[in-house]
């Protein structure tokens, strides 16, 4: 069994993304993998704050990666794209920014923690498709998707800055994983294009032309699903598609879905244990003949 830190972030613990935490942990236990989740971690602090005050964030930043490297110094594995670029962020700053690092080192030095700069941080979605392999998530598949066809959405903080190793104009690790669990993968070329993220907050009108496109592209590919690695993606993507639907007269009900609530579906997990139930459009009219045929 692999072993990592498992740093839930604010929105799968608690938040919109509670679903993407369930089928996180769920996923994890079927493919033997054990995911333990930082005791005490702290917000990361967020893309948006890391953006005005890089001191404020950094420290937020260096005390969950010190308490990771205290317990164990094994990886640090996150499912959301913005914890994701945000501790890699400030790995890097530590690094790269003596007199940033010093500043932080002390901050940290006044709650009796520090930080060696060990830590490793990884996305889920490399964790699985790397780690986990498709030959052994394969072996484990009880439930083919066979026929059900899907668009693997990344979102435009996964790939970008590069930080693993996945190609950042056309990643390839959702795309390797849907097909693992015996889906059909679309073409998508927008996989990498933005859904607008919190600018639904303050632009409402943009963020809603975003997503309208991205829903245009997947449907008129002809996906039965859209599956994403990111909450803030996944939460734009579905609870705004009536939005949608109301300015632009269209009428898109496109399932939204974590990758790991697709593959927990292959894996022969329940719907309550991936939070299906948790979606606003409901995945259930494109998975129930899964579910039907389990053993």
């Amino acid at each position: 069994m692999r072993r990592y830190n498992y740093f839930p972030g604010c929105s799968c613990s608690e938040g919109t993304g509670v679903a993407y935490g369930l089928s996180t942990q769920a996923v994890g236990k079927a493919l033997d993998i054990e995911l333990v989740e930082l005791a005490d971690w702290n917000c990361c602090g967020s893309t948006p704050y890391g953006s005005l005050d890089v001191m404020g964030s950094t420290c937020l930043s260096a005390r969950n990666l010190a308490l990771a490297e205290k317990a164990d110094g094994l990886d640090v594995v996150t499912p959301c794209s913005s914890c994701y670029i945000t501790l890699n962020k400030a790995n890097s700053y530590l690094k790269e920014y003596p007199e940033l690092g010093s500043a932080v080192d002390e901050a940290l030095a006044a709650a009796d923690l520090e930080y060696g700069r060990g830590v490793r941080v990884r996305h889920l979605a490399e964790i699985l498709s790397e780690d986990a392999e498709p030959d052994v998530i394969r072996s484990k598949v009880k439930i083919s998707l066979s026929g059900l066809n899907v668009a693997p959405y990344y979102g435009c903080q996964l790939v970008r800055p590069r930080l693993g190793s996945d190609d950042p104009e056309c990643p390839q690790s959702l795309d390797s994983l849907a097909e693992s669990a015996g889906a059909k993968v679309i073409p998508f070329p927008l996989k990498t294009h933005c859904c607008g993220a919190s600018l639904i907050i303050s632009e409402e009108s943009l963020a809603l032309e975003l997503i309208r496109k991205l829903l245009d592209s997947a449907q008129q590919n002809g996906a039965h699903c859209i599956v994403t690695a990111c909450p803030l993606c996944q939460a734009n993507l579905d609870a705004y598609q009536s939005r949608v639907n109301s300015r632009f007269k269209t009428n898109y009900s496109l399932p939204v879905l974590f990758f790991t609530q697709l593959m927990g579906v292959a894996l022969g997990l329940t719907p309550k244990a991936l939070g299906l139930e948790k979606n606003i459009v409901s995945p259930m009219k494109a998975l129930t003949p899964y579910f039907l045929s389990r053993p």
